[in-house]
């Protein structure tokens, strides 16, 4: 990881690319959590660092016939937005932690997460950070299901955040994705590996059971998160506080403070900063070196002190506003 005080990397290969095509094992890490979203092939995401410091992300990903496997790493909690291609399931399996939030729905550690394709869902992620991805086609996981009789509910696994699983199962799992991405053997063909990962995967889903008990107030209080995020961002010039907040979403001060603290875990006020400062940075990092002032960016973000900006940014990414502009 790159010290607090030096220029932030770009987002680097870890490997060549080999023989092999698609098939093959690809490694990259990135030093800015918005760079490290993008990486993930095929996905379409956003991510907001949440917690100070030096940020560093590692991605390993295989490329399977019908499927995505990956393992991803980061060092601060992130705040991510998240879509995959239509027609897949996306399952997550955090390796250690139990603090994971999907759509602010806690997923602890005897559970596995999924989504459909073409279904943005966000996630609240903690520091230090590993969770295991798998993507896969539908018609071959209802196929592979088909071939070896196992018992999927299809209905309720569209509409399922989280499952509840087989302690064993998932274990056996976390080994089976552990060895597949660390390995890159010549003497499995890439229809092996995923057969192998289904076998895995279709064990788990066989013993699983959706959590699906979510209560009409929290979907109120997602809903009062999600309208206050997109106020933020249409007016993030103009710095919006929780009063106007509050004016804004017909709510008193004191439900939007327990919205935000059972959804996100943090408060209004926290949130709103954070917003604000990770569309500075993702702005100062988009535009050309040339093009405008880090004190325009600010401006345009709201930030009418320039010195408390330019403190708050060095203190959540770890390094100065001048710096992120100077790199793409």
């Amino acid at each position: 990881m790159a010290p607090a005080s030096a220029c932030p990397m770009p987002t680097r290969e870890l490997n060549a690319p080999l023989m092999g095509g698609a098939h093959q094992l690809r490694m990259v890490e990135a030093f800015d959590a918005d760079e490290h979203a993008h990486n993930l092939t095929n996905w379409e995401q956003s991510y907001d660092q949440i917690t100070c410091g030096t940020f560093h992300g590692t991605l390993t990903e295989l490329q399977l016939p019908q499927m995505q496997v990956f393992r991803e790493c980061t060092s601060q909690a992130v705040r991510q937005s998240c879509c995959v291609w239509p027609d897949a399931f996306w399952f997550g399996l955090p390796e250690h932690s139990d603090q994971t939030r999907i759509n602010g729905r806690r997923a602890g550690e005897k559970t596995i997460m999924v989504r459909p394709g073409a279904c943005e869902f966000e996630l609240l992620t903690p520091p230090d950070y590993a969770i295991y991805g798998i993507v896969i086609r539908q018609e071959a996981l209802l196929q592979a299901a088909e071939q070896s009789a196992s018992q999927v509910n299809w209905a309720q696994l569209h509409g399922a955040e989280v499952l509840q699983v087989d302690h064993s199962a998932r274990a056996a799992l976390l080994q089976t994705l552990s060895v597949l991405l660390h390995t890159n053997s010549p003497d499995a063909t890439p229809d092996e590996r995923q057969h192998i990962l289904l076998h895995a995967l279709l064990a788990l889903l066989d013993t699983s059971a959706v959590d699906s008990a979510v209560s009409s107030s929290f979907q109120r209080r997602q809903r009062i998160v999600a309208k206050a995020r997109e106020l933020v961002l249409a007016h993030h010039d103009q710095a919006l506080t929780v009063p106007q907040l509050c004016e804004q979403l017909f709510v008193s001060r004191r439900t939007l403070q327990y919205c935000f603290e059972d959804v996100l875990g943090m408060s209004p006020i926290q949130y709103l900063r954070l917003i604000r400062l990770n569309g500075a940075r993702r702005h100062l990092r988009q535009a050309p070196t040339d093009a405008l002032m880090v004190q325009d960016v600010a401006a345009d973000w709201g930030f009418g002190h320039f010195s408390q900006f330019s403190s708050d940014y060095r203190k959540l990414f770890g390094h100065s506003p001048s710096q992120s502009k100077l790199v793409h």
